[in-house]
């Protein structure tokens, strides 16, 4: 082979060497980069509806006041945000949870759904009470709250200081908006002072490791020595 040919031989192979670890590496650094699932928390989300399907409620139910014919459903699970929450699993038909309650002056007819959620979404050392799905017709006083007509069907109701609904019928027995880790399950631990954070070269959240950084400055150097003594073989 000639000079001009191993010079170009040489040029070929660092260049693909580069592209390909330029490639690793970038990879690595999405992968590193990636953020940790999100937290949830573990709660009591509350929907309303009118019709046949559920929609998120803008208002708590201390302060929404459903008309005669609504129902309100209420579903415990582990949810990022009201984006992500769970519906309840009993679809919202009035006609049927409250065909054995006629209507009377002066008072107001609301369906209630109460899902009590699944295990993996209970918190530690408690259970969905059986059955785990409720319905009631709640007959109340025409101005009450949808809080009032939950009170109605479901006690006993436990509120924290900032008047969030903590359990229905006594569920939860403790805790109140948890926040828990990805995995939903386990509770999300603080970090303690002076924690030591995961290592990148353990393959933490630190970024590519160091093995991958210097094996691609190692081969970057390689070549481009080779290429370095092509050159002055050449002149």
């Amino acid at each position: 082979m000639t000079l001009a040919g191993a010079v170009k031989a040489v040029r070929v192979r660092f260049a693909t060497a580069v592209a390909l670890l330029a490639g690793a590496l970038s990879v690595a650094l999405v992968a590193g980069a990636a953020p940790a699932q999100a937290a949830g928390y573990r709660y009591w989300s509350f929907w309303v509806s009118s019709g046949p399907e559920w929609a998120y409620a803008t208002e708590g139910p201390a302060t929404a006041r459903p008309a005669d014919g609504e129902v309100d459903g209420f579903r415990f699970a582990v949810s990022a945000d009201s984006a992500d929450a769970t519906k309840p699993r009993t679809a919202p038909d009035f006609a049927e949870l409250c065909a054995a309650t006629p209507a009377k002056p002066g008072t107001k007819r609301v369906g209630v759904v109460i899902d009590f959620g699944t295990p993996e979404h209970a918190p530690a050392d408690e259970a969905p009470p059986i059955p785990d799905r409720r319905t009631a017709c709640a007959q109340v006083d025409a101005s009450a709250t949808s809080a009032e007509a939950l009170a109605a069907v479901a006690k006993p109701l436990r509120y924290n200081s900032a008047a969030l609904l903590c359990a229905i019928s006594g569920y939860p027995v403790s805790g109140c908006g948890d926040q828990v880790s990805g995995d939903d399950t386990a509770p999300a631990a603080s970090p303690k002072p002076g924690a030591a954070k995961p290592a990148a070269s353990q393959g933490g959240e630190g970024g590519p490791s160091l093995g991958l950084i210097g094996g691609a400055a190692a081969v970057i150097a390689l070549g481009g020595a080779a290429f370095w003594q092509a050159r002055r073989r050449r002149g």
